[in-house]
């Protein structure tokens, strides 16, 4: 106490200490729950019932948080032991940080937008390096590969937890209108599509994207 007042970032008696796994933490439930737009440094101090300047003795700024986040993200994936098999091990890597994602789907797009060099976040890309490498990928290719799985584990993720099929089979009058609309436009293959737009099994889905990637991928590898 000075003055009769809490000393700045000192939690009150009983409350938990304030540390920098805790701030994460709590930052990233925030975001889990309220989008990464409402996440500030006032914000989250409220949240942990501290004085927003007690926050700077733990995170430089709000970059810095965004970053720990992205990084405690990355630190939860559990690739699996690489196998030798290049379309195996593609394929485990890319649902191991599928797990993840779904786990965090409002911190996932961090992976793509921060700059990381830690040796947490840089594990998983080593992981993917040394797969794309010992499969014949110079480290260009390497890079390149890398980044277009991780845009298409990220993307089909953003649909999977934002969006549902093209039509809905609940309201089967309603459909058959649409149906009728469609025809009358001109527009013969969306009709002839409309059971399957009608569903959407987001894991087959995944794997057919994946599995086109992949076949890419080793045309790429044999292509003089």
């Amino acid at each position: 106490m000075v003055d009769g007042k809490p000393r700045r970032g000192r939690p009150a008696g009983g409350k938990p200490v304030l540390t920098k796994e805790r701030i994460v933490t709590e930052a990233l439930a925030m975001v889990e729950q309220d989008g990464l737009d409402a996440v500030t440094m006032r914000g989250l101090a409220r949240q942990l019932g501290v004085d927003a300047m007690s926050l700077y003795h733990h995170v430089d700024n709000r970059e810095t948080l965004l970053n720990q986040i992205t990084e405690l993200v990355l630190a939860g994936i559990e690739l699996p032991p690489g196998t030798g098999v290049f379309r195996d091990d593609v394929h485990a890597m890319a649902q191991a940080f599928r797990r993840v994602a779904l786990r965090y789907p409002h911190c996932a797009p961090l992976v793509l937008t921060r700059q990381l060099g830690s040796f947490a976040a840089l594990a998983p890309v080593e992981a993917v390096l040394s797969t794309l490498r010992d499969a014949g990928f110079p480290p260009d290719s390497a890079v390149h590969a890398t980044r277009s799985v991780l845009a298409f584990v990220i993307g089909s993720l953003l649909r999977e937890v934002s969006a549902g099929p093209t039509f809905s089979g609940d309201d089967l009058g309603g459909v058959e209108r649409r149906l009728a609309e469609l025809k009358a436009a001109g527009l013969p293959r969306v009709v002839e599509a409309a059971p399957h737009l009608a569903v959407c099994d987001h894991e087959e889905e995944f794997e057919f994207g994946l599995d086109l990637l992949v076949a890419a991928l080793e045309l790429q590898l044999r292509a003089p």
